[in-house]
């Protein structure tokens, strides 16, 4: 079935432009002038709102009160559902550091589970962890984090065929082989929860580690040996061009002035928004489980983060990508044009997946988002008559109120 997609501005290549989308199926048949009336057999009007290939999150570990450490459909379809009603349109599973016995479970799940999605596509597995450095656990936890074993490596990824990518600490033996091991075989290898150095980054770049894992979090930064400063993982990645990015842009983890620099220094074309979100994303505030529910650890949400029940530090973002991409242009100064690219096009990039998600091109997957100017998707938003009806609802109420009052 085609359906015209009218009155919509398209947000891409740089710019903002009046557009109609002719979509055919599940794919986009068609992106033409404003005004164009291609034959279709239904038509959505975007009432001039903004529109975009839906958003691509290379980094979540569940939302909606689900984490997929959980290892149920349930938990895998329930986040998935909960993104995509804040336009996230695919997304990368993300597991924690745990036993090898934990993760290969969480491959047949995955596997029962991502043909099913009626929310954001699954789109594959990314392996956080175990082989990370002990001083830059941050979040994950230290009794399962290890260093790379063959045998073990490669009957996790001859198990799965939908692994993306693996977070490492390039810097631990056997990482560097590992990596070399997941490139052969199609997998990016992100260092991530790493102590390295600016030359053992160096070192690793042949290797295929080409991407940070959320920079800032649990990434080294500038030490001092014997007087003698030596700069991280950080500094490399202001510093090397050939390496891309992903930040936490939920205004919490990364605050304006880091925003501002990763846009200004990185720039769009290298930088990912990710939510790198808990279960608590999309839910109220109060106490929340951090990991799986059977082996989680308490944590409260407020603030809009999760933190650590003593209140010392985060405990996870709660972040969902529209909530990015608003933070991009209001605390970084992006233009609307770059915070979308963070979500779509260049993470689409980073896995791989440029010839069939994140941008809206002939050919490409529909996964199309419509968002006003605060960054809100359309499907939230409720459709004039109903806000009309709400209203007189409301005054109705307000003078029963008074009238009850006035006879007290």
């Amino acid at each position: 079935m085609r359906t015209r997609i009218e009155n919509v501005r398209l947000v891409q290549d740089g710019q903002i432009r009046p557009a109609v989308i002719l979509v055919n199926g599940e794919k986009v048949e068609a992106v033409l002038p404003a005004g164009a009336k291609p034959e279709a057999e239904a038509v959505i009007d975007g009432g001039g709102r903004y529109l975009s290939h839906g958003f691509v999150d290379i980094h979540t570990h569940g939302g909606g009160g689900h984490d997929f450490m959980d290892a149920t459909e349930e938990a895998y379809l329930g986040a998935a559902k909960m993104h995509a009603s804040h336009g996230t349109t695919g997304l990368a599973v993300t597991t924690l550091a745990a036993s090898k016995e934990e993760i290969l479970e969480s491959f047949a799940v995955y596997e029962r589970a991502k043909g099913k999605s009626e929310g954001a596509r699954l789109l594959g597995i990314h392996l956080e962890g175990p082989y990370l450095s002990p001083a830059q656990s941050g979040a994950q936890d230290p009794k399962y984090i290890r260093t790379p074993k063959r045998e073990e490596y490669e009957e996790i990824v001859n198990a799965c065929p939908d692994i993306l990518r693996w977070t490492i600490a390039p810097e631990v033996p056997g990482a560097l082989e590992l990596a070399d091991f997941l490139r052969e075989r199609g997998i990016l290898p992100s260092m991530g929860h790493t102590d390295a150095t600016y030359e053992q980054v160096k070192e690793a770049l042949p290797h295929g580690f080409n991407h940070v894992t959320h920079l800032y979090s649990a990434t080294s930064t500038i030490i001092r040996v014997k007087g003698f400063r030596h700069p991280g993982v950080l500094e490399s990645a202001y510093l090397l061009d050939d390496l891309t990015v992903e930040i936490i842009a939920d205004g919490c983890h990364l605050p304006a002035p880091l925003l501002q620099m990763v846009y200004r220094f990185i720039g769009p074309k290298r930088t990912a928004l990710i939510t790198d979100s808990m279960r608590g994303a999309g839910m109220p505030e109060g106490e929340s489980i951090l990991g799986s529910l059977k082996n989680g650890q308490k944590v409260v949400i407020e603030d809009g983060v999760a933190k650590l029940l003593d209140r010392s530090a985060f405990a996870g973002s709660v972040a969902t990508t529209d909530r990015l991409v608003r933070n991009m242009v209001e605390l970084a100064g992006a233009s609307l044009p770059d915070a979308v690219r963070m979500a779509t096009e260049t993470p689409a990039r980073i896995l791989g997946k440029s010839d069939a998600l994140g941008r809206v091109a002939v050919g490409r997957n529909a996964d199309l988002v419509i968002f006003d100017s605060n960054i809100r998707i359309a499907p939230s938003l409720p459709p004039v008559e109903e806000l009309e009806q709400a209203i007189q609802v409301l005054c109705a109420c307000l003078k029963l109120s008074a009238l009850e009052e006035y006879l007290k």
